[in-house]
């Protein structure tokens, strides 16, 4: 209900622990048995012999001691000190009890916003099923970015593509391998690193005067996953692509494999660069 005249104020009131008195003028604050600092004398209410003191001349306020003006004797007894709590502080408040229009808006400032973040920093994000705030490294918040990831190209031409039958592709030249998971031309998804990923890979055919299906091919552990089908005629190059998103789990591998049908053994062309790569997406 509402109050008739001024608000009752609202502070953190102390009544500090009982002092036994001695021949002196120093005594030790304390509360609950720990040092405390009263902000000044003059926020304290000190009762000496059943009498108030006069902050400042009768008494002063040094750290986490109360010296008075006089020493006192082992038959003087302060009754009690009472702290009216810091000046201008509201105190800690209750659980629950700040809303957002009691928050200063410029709370951050150029000055405290950060422009990058490191994947072991923490961001806070708000749990609908539990409604609380939940705090999260930036790795797991965004998933580690791109990564996995692998960029491999050919380095000398490839003489083995019998015909009929689907040889693995060399990509001999390693240029990107961030986790250390490509050998041999093939990818194998690490540890802790399932999702999905989008893979790609081609092929340049010699021209050598051959025509015929040229096919261009994904498999995963083995296993066909995509394709794709071309055709190269007899007097120029041919590069068949293929690719595709996939979902791969830890120890799955991926391969580029070639198949043509012109009869006779052929050779890839990598002065006409090809190319094996791949990438975890962002979940």
């Amino acid at each position: 209900m509402p109050y008739i005249g001024k608000n009752p104020v609202i502070g953190n009131f102390v009544k500090l622990d009982a002092i036994v008195t001695s021949a002196t003028a120093t005594y030790n604050l304390l509360n609950g048995g720990v040092a405390y600092y009263p902000q000044t004398a003059n926020n304290c209410i000190v009762s000496l012999n059943g009498v108030i003191q006069s902050p400042t001349s009768a008494y002063t306020i040094s750290g986490s001691t109360i010296v008075f003006s006089d020493a006192l004797t082992s038959a003087d007894s302060i009754d009690f000190i009472l702290v009216l709590g810091d000046v201008l502080a509201i105190g800690t408040p209750s659980d629950a009890t700040v809303s957002f229009a009691k928050v200063t808006s410029n709370l951050i400032t150029g000055a405290t916003a950060e422009t990058s973040i490191a994947g072991g920093d923490s961001v806070l994000i708000y749990d609908d099923s539990a409604s609380a705030l939940r705090k999260m490294t930036r790795t797991n918040f965004v998933g580690g970015g791109n990564t996995p990831a692998f960029y491999a190209t050919a380095s000398a031409t490839q003489s083995d593509f019998t015909t009929a039958t689907e040889v693995k592709v060399n990509y001999a030249v390693e240029e990107i391998d961030t986790n250390s998971a490509f050998a041999s031309s093939r990818f194998t998804v690490p540890s802790g690193q399932d999702g999905k990923y989008f893979i790609y890979g081609d092929l340049c055919w010699l021209a050598q005067g051959w025509a015929g299906q040229v096919i261009l091919i994904i498999k995963k552990n083995g296993s066909q996953v995509a394709k794709t089908f071309g055709y190269k005629n007899n007097t120029e190059n041919s590069i068949p692509q293929c690719s595709g998103i996939f979902s791969l789990s830890a120890g799955d591998y991926v391969e580029i494999f070639a198949y043509h049908g012109s009869g006779s053994t052929r050779s890839s062309y990598p002065d006409v660069t090809y190319r094996f790569y791949g990438y975890k997406l962002i979940e």
